[in-house]
């Protein structure tokens, strides 16, 4: 089971291997003189974990299942919620900045209550951020922080406003530590309409009294943690006790070294890995060794092991996707990986206008293509390839990311959405490669893979075509060891 690799073979060497000195070189610059204390992977040590994954993998093969391209391995069904974001269906609602654990492996600091937020917009009311999660048609919210409980009412108030506006259809989820759980809170919750709770227990040295005491009254109990590699042996005998607790589903992630969290990981003997972010090679092997351990249980937990690639890749793909609906073109499309695709025939005014003039005589709708008012672009769907002819012009190509904000910066065209008691939002164009031109043997790869939706690196070769795979496609399989 070498899925894992998969990723690499979606690139050439010499691509992979400007990869990951971009990645290297910036997780150098940014942690500065603190990168010479922090023990990174060589390459001799890189090939022995690999290996070491894969066995692990083999092990589990007759019950392990891969989703989300590969980049989710996990043993039974997936939580509601979990099944909700791998289908890129959901709101994470960051209601407070507050902690009342000091977990040394926390990636950003937890000191300021500050509004509730998500993808960096404030809501001031609940009913704001319920007509956000209708206008963009989530079937799951999450609550999440901080630390939800320590501002309990507002926390019910939005639960509540979601529950009311979308109705018994919307999934609702809350992480927490537990430590501020109570009988009578957690009754107050699930009247509210919480669906799903989720504890980290390794904030509480894995105590799961709090566990037992949601699995009473909320119908779905999750324990979701970090894979702590010096946890691993207690982990592993726990795992009976969980299920025994009411544990439906257990979610385990990598450990991510943070400029926050950085001093506390140094103490450990982990090693670290490049990658879009640092992460620590010892948890992801330690997260596929419970699942592992697991299976040699009668029944076994059902685990899901949420990768780093997994929230890098996919989650983000999800979110693109979503944003670009509210500002495309009815001529561009979103591709797998969230991009907004636009495809022109650029050329001499005369030749490209005769090309919309056979259009029009074909009856092609006219939303699906736009000529400039030069007559020198004709932008067209994909549906229309076959109508276009291309030895009229050159093919070209733009991809851009769809970005919710604020505010706007006047910098990209963007689209002004209204919520609730006049709040506005917008969606920003943002231009990531324009007007990339292909010849007629890049043009066929493009139709023959890409479009079909199966392009293979053995027939698209060239850096300048392997940018429209990674515009095109997620990469499938787990993290790169580098």
């Amino acid at each position: 089971m070498l899925f894992f690799l998969q990723g690499i073979q979606n690139m050439s060497v010499s691509s992979f291997r400007a990869l990951r000195e971009k990645y290297t070189a910036a997780n150098l610059a940014e942690y500065g003189d603190q990168s010479a204390g922090l023990a990174w992977i060589d390459p001799q040590a890189a090939l022995a974990a690999e290996g070491r994954r894969a066995q692990i993998l083999e092990a589990m093969a007759p019950l392990l299942r891969l989703g989300s391209k590969q980049t989710k391995p996990h043993l039974g069904g997936l939580a509601p919620g979990c099944r909700i974001c791998a289908q890129g269906e959901w709101s994470c609602l960051f209601i407070n900045g507050r902690c009342n654990c000091r977990c040394f492996y926390c990636p950003t600091e937890q000191n300021e209550t500050g509004r509730p937020t998500t993808n960096r917009i404030p809501f001031e009311t609940p009913e704001e951020y319920a007509d956000y999660v209708g206008r963009f048609g989530f079937s799951g919210v999450s609550i999440s922080g901080g630390e939800p409980l320590l501002t309990f009412e507002r926390t019910l108030e939005y639960i509540t406003a979601v529950r009311e506006r979308l109705g018994s259809g919307l999934h609702i989820w809350m992480y927490t530590n537990g430590t501020l759980a109570t009988p009578q809170r957690l009754k107050a919750l699930r009247s509210a309409g919480l669906d799903e709770i989720r504890f980290d227990i390794s904030a509480v040295d894995y105590d799961l009294q709090k566990v037992r005491m949601a699995a009473e009254c909320i119908p779905c109990v999750t324990v979701e943690i970090p894979a702590i590699p010096e946890d691993f042996e207690r982990l592993a005998a726990l795992l009976p006790e969980m299920a025994r607790a009411g544990v439906a589903h257990l979610n385990l992630h990598q450990l991510r070294l943070t400029p926050h969290n950085c001093a506390g990981l140094k103490q450990r003997n982990y090693t670290y890995l490049h990658g879009e972010s640092v992460t620590v090679l010892e948890s992801e092997l330690t997260a596929l060794s419970l699942m592992q351990a697991a299976c040699e249980q009668d029944p076994a937990l059902p685990i899901n092991y949420c990768s780093f690639v997994y929230k890098r890749r996919y989650q983000q793909a999800a979110t693109r996707r979503r944003n670009a609906q509210g500002i495309i073109k009815e001529f561009e499309t979103v591709t797998e990986n969230g991009f907004i695709r636009a495809l022109c025939l650029a050329g001499r005014p005369e030749e490209i206008g005769t090309q919309a003039e056979r259009l029009v005589v074909q009856a092609a709708q006219k939303p699906h293509w736009a000529l400039s008012a030069k007559k020198d672009r004709l932008q067209f769907h994909p549906s229309l390839w076959p109508l276009i002819d291309f030895s009229s012009g050159r093919l070209r190509l733009t991809y851009s990311e769809a970005v919710l904000a604020p505010c706007i910066s006047y910098q990209h065209m963007f689209k002004e959405l209204r919520l609730a008691a006049g709040k506005k939002i917008y969606i920003e164009k943002r231009p990531l490669r324009i007007d990339m031109e292909l010849d007629e043997a890049a043009r066929r790869l493009f139709e023959n893979e890409v479009l079909s939706g199966v392009a293979e690196l053995s027939v698209f070769p060239g850096p300048a075509l392997e940018q429209i795979l990674a515009f095109e496609f997620i990469r499938p399989g787990l993290q790169d060891y580098f």
